[in-house]
């Protein structure tokens, strides 16, 4: 069976008390006083569904596929991001705590929460820094003036300033720049769609290489993949799994189909798959307001996410305690200085690959938390009193197996979505595991104690 360790209360146990360090509770539960309204934190969620990124998505599915076919795809898609999106996030709202926090006792244990945050780290601080170039690049075409490495670190030193004074300022940052970027991007795109006819635009056939259902609905499913694991960072402010259940039938559903959906109808008009360029160029000054607004909504949660991953994995791995800010400065300059040095155009492979192993892991979380509950009663016994448990297993081997055997089945089996296979890989075999001798973890592991 995993190895247990009994923690002290010097860096994770203990009761919570007020955060005034911006540090957002990166180690411990968020207390109930410190939840936020459910809309605060729906805004933010259909900031990262609402990007570029999604209509670049509608605009591939439209080059592809006729109308109604892409509304399938999208439908089909994104319900099963959203079950996914959903498990996840009342997991994190339930126990107040982040992604690589809340897999100590989710099926990882404390060594294998480290695995998670360092791929959490390195994903998103990688997708940071590529959006990042992302945007400097884009300035730099719109308004011309300094070079493009200027215009990559004024970026991440905007972004970065903003996730360094955390939640509270993120949400302040969506309220601003998610209604600016669709009032923005509105207007180019009714002008852009002005001059065809609707009806026609919905009927006609797709400009491009058709496309099958099965292709179109993975694309959808794979493009919000990373959000759907990362969403406990999210939810952990939330109050209620009630909260969780609107914010993501309205965020992500009208994310998918308002953003998607106008892609499609906007690469019909222009016969061409590259209408984000047509959006932002349709004038210097709103083209540059809608790129500014479409980076600061989204970037923000993958430098956010990323920090959180770091502090949990120097916390397991060195036994020391990171402030949260410290690693958001620290990801943040480097994410900006190789976005600027241009680095990261040949890490976008790598980040691709990172992204097929992560899926397994949401399949391995709501496996645990929701059927095999090996640790659910300690997170039970704890949760009014603010504190974590202070049994942790160290390693559970069986979940490392499963992991890898979802990552596995998304990458090579020949049919079926290949991220909703690996998540339903690794949830199967990990109940299956689970439930045949009463318990995930039967290979004994030697353990270690925590600092």
């Amino acid at each position: 069976m995993s190895t247990e360790t009994a923690h002290s209360g010097d860096n994770t146990s203990g009761a919570v008390a007020p955060d005034t360090s911006h540090d957002d509770y990166s180690l411990r539960r968020v207390p109930r006083e410190r939840r936020y309204s459910w809309v605060t934190v729906a805004v933010q969620r259909f900031g990262q569904v609402s990007s570029f990124h999604q209509f670049l998505l509608g605009a591939v599915l439209g080059f592809g596929m006729t109308f109604w076919d892409a509304v399938l795809a999208i439908t089909i898609g994104s319900v099963m991001l959203e079950i996914i999106t959903i498990l996840m996030g009342i997991a994190g709202t339930k126990e107040g705590l982040s992604t690589s926090l809340l897999t100590r006792w989710t099926g990882f244990g404390r060594r294998g929460s480290a695995l998670v945050g360092l791929l959490m780290t390195l994903s998103l601080a990688g997708w940071f820094g590529v959006q990042n170039d992302v945007f400097a690049q884009g300035l730099h075409a719109l308004m011309g003036g300094p070079p493009v490495w200027v215009w990559a670190l004024g970026g991440g030193a905007l972004v970065t300033a903003i996730v360094v004074f955390g939640f509270h300022a993120m949400a302040w940052t969506a309220y601003l720049t998610v209604p600016a970027f669709l009032c923005l991007a509105g207007y180019s795109i009714i002008g852009a769609l002005g001059d065809h006819s609707l009806s026609s635009l919905v009927n006609d056939p797709p400009p491009g290489p058709t496309m099958s259902l099965a292709q179109g609905t993975t694309l959808v499913a794979g493009a919000f993949i990373m959000g759907a694991v990362m969403t406990p960072d999210m939810t952990r402010f939330n109050r209620t799994a009630g909260d969780v259940v609107k914010q993501t039938l309205i965020s992500v559903t009208l994310g998918q189909y308002l953003i998607g959906l106008v892609g499609v109808l906007l690469a019909h008009a222009a016969r061409s798959a590259d209408v984000v360029g047509m959006i932002t160029s349709s004038s210097g000054v709103l083209g540059t307001l809608i790129l500014v607004a479409a980076i600061l909504k989204i970037n923000d949660w993958n430098l956010y996410s990323s920090s959180l991953g770091l502090v949990n994995t120097v916390e397991v791995l060195f036994g020391k305690r990171v402030d949260r800010m410290r690693a958001t400065l620290l990801l943040g300059g480097l994410g900006s200085v190789l976005s600027a040095i241009g680095i990261l155009d040949h890490f976008t492979t790598f980040l691709t690959w990172v992204g097929v192993i992560t899926p397994p892991v949401a399949g391995v979380v709501i496996a645990e938390y929701f059927v095999v509950r090996r640790w659910r009663a300690d997170l039970d016994a704890t949760r009014d009193s603010g504190e974590l448990p202070k049994r942790c297993p160290e390693w559970v081997p069986a979940a490392l197996l499963c992991w890898a055997g979802g990552a596995a089945v998304g990458a090579w089996l020949p049919f079926g979505i290949a991220t909703i296979n690996s998540v339903v890989a690794a949830f199967a075999l990990y109940v299956l595991l689970g439930r045949r001798r009463g318990t995930a973890d039967r290979v004994p592991v030697r353990g270690h104690h925590a600092a």
